[in-house]
């Protein structure tokens, strides 16, 4: 599958993206852009170290919202270091830093994301939420 059918695919059938009503044990952040609308709401269950659901919510283009979807996806049933070292790859990757191509799975569409800076925020806005969630937790 292309690059765009993955994105296209993530932004408009996530599994991930419900309106669910809010229950106290995930823990919510929210992540906005300061030079567009995105905006994403996203919504994580810990459980013994590790991401047991997860959920978002929110407005956004198609890039940040295909990159909370895969991120998700990514995450779910992980420990909490696994999701860490996934963002630090992630964050390699849009660096143009060394990076592990398969442990990203469908995020490396995102790979080519580093020539164009605005997209780059776009594609990022997910991670920088869900690494502020384990900051609190690690």
């Amino acid at each position: 599958m292309e690059s765009r059918e993955v994105i296209m695919k993530h932004y408009t059938s996530s599994p991930y993206k419900k309106n669910k009503n809010l229950d106290e044990s995930y823990q919510k952040v929210t992540t906005k852009s300061d030079s567009c609308i995105d905006r994403l709401d996203i919504f994580i269950k810990i459980e013994e170290d590790k991401i047991v659901d997860a959920y978002f919510e929110g407005e956004a283009c198609a890039i940040a919202t295909s990159s909370c979807s895969i991120l998700l996806e990514n995450c779910k049933n992980k420990s909490l270091n696994e999701v860490k070292q996934f963002i630090e790859n992630f964050e390699n990757m849009i660096n143009n830093y060394p990076y592990n191509e398969e442990e990203l799975h469908e995020a490396v569409v995102f790979k080519e994301i580093i020539k164009q800076g605005n997209r780059k925020t776009c594609a990022y806005l997910p991670y920088s939420g869900l690494k502020q969630i384990l900051d609190k937790s690690l």
